[in-house]
């Protein structure tokens, strides 16, 4: 077992904490918070689920970044 498959091991739970949903979907704007948030979210032991997606509101590049639960993670895959 590698030191990320360790990490992963130890976080996981049948359930996210804090009565945090199992799917999230983060979206602000590009910037640092916005990657500190998704950044977070893994840290808690969330997994990302599919591509980010971006778009442009005239002003600003709004990011959307999607992650699941890793139980939830399992049974999509199932």
């Amino acid at each position: 077992m590698n030191a990320i498959e360790s990490t992963m091991s130890t976080t996981r739970t049948a359930s996210p904490p804090d009565g945090l949903p199992a799917y999230r979907i983060l979206t602000g704007k590009d910037d640092a918070a916005f990657c500190h948030r998704v950044s977070e979210a893994v840290a808690l032991g969330y997994v990302l689920y599919g591509a980010p997606a971006a778009t442009f509101n005239g002003t600003d590049v709004i990011v959307a970044q999607a992650l699941v639960w890793p139980s939830l993670a399992q049974s999509i895959a199932a």
